[in-house]
């Protein structure tokens, strides 16, 4: 699973920034699944968990709006999933004008138009921006799918629903196996020396030891002497 959230710059660059990367990564991805579904939970069933400033200053801009929280964050959602979806399929060359300038017209016409309020805007803007850093395409669909599925559950059962589907999640995830590897390794089974390139990586020196799960027999890596033997051969 943390393979996903890895881009190659990971590993040609220094491992401090690296690291800074990965984590900055990992909570975007979270946020993506999780915000939207939060947002509505917050407003609609626990509204004593905001701060009391912040909750005059949401709920102000949502007076007058004809829908419920749920129903004005899905259309939102819906909306830029449109957007994005044709950006994908126009030409690269104003694709992604068409995304980015599309959703700042339907949003602030939207706002003006008093269809969905500006928290909304932000939230279903700021989990589009999150869901953008996710450097595997695959595992950004399937972050979408989540978010509408979180979404749902918060807007019967607020909070409950979803720490209940992240629960869920979680438990269909240490289900999984991917060519006999778990899903989630190394958390599950626990590996302490594969977590030195998953949430950070540590510097190459300290990088030995191939995947307890991937290596069998072979479990140290090349030697730095054979990768620069390897290289000036190939050179």
């Amino acid at each position: 699973m943390a393979f996903f959230l890895t881009s190659n710059e990971n590993y040609y660059q220094r491992y401090d920034i690296s690291s800074l990367m990965k984590i900055l990564r990992g909570g975007a991805f979270v946020l993506s699944i999780i915000l939207p579904g939060l947002y509505v939970a917050l407003l609609t069933y626990h509204q004593e968990m905001i701060p009391t400033p912040l909750l005059i200053a949401v709920t102000g801009q949502r007076e007058g709006v004809p829908f419920g929280i749920a129903i004005e964050v899905a259309i939102m959602e819906i909306t830029f999933e449109i957007l994005r979806e044709a950006g994908i399929r126009l030409p690269k060359t104003v694709g992604a004008a068409i995304s980015i300038v599309g959703g700042l017209v339907l949003g602030q016409a939207a706002v003006d138009a008093g269809l969905v309020g500006q928290g909304t805007v932000i939230v279903v803007a700021l989990t589009a921006i999150s869901s953008f850093t996710t450097p595997s395409y695959n595992i950004a669909i399937t972050a979408r799918m989540i978010r509408f599925i979180l979404l749902i559950l918060s807007s019967f059962l607020g909070a409950f629903g979803l720490i209940f589907g992240l629960i869920f999640l979680l438990i269909h995830l240490n289900s999984l196996r991917s060519f006999s590897v778990p899903y989630l390794a190394p958390i599950v089974p626990f590996h302490k020396g594969d977590w030195k390139d998953l949430f950070i990586r540590v510097p190459w020196s300290h990088m030995k030891e191939r995947p307890e799960e991937i290596s069998n027999n072979n479990k140290n890596r090349m030697e730095s002497s054979k990768v620069d033997r390897h290289l000036n051969r190939r050179n």
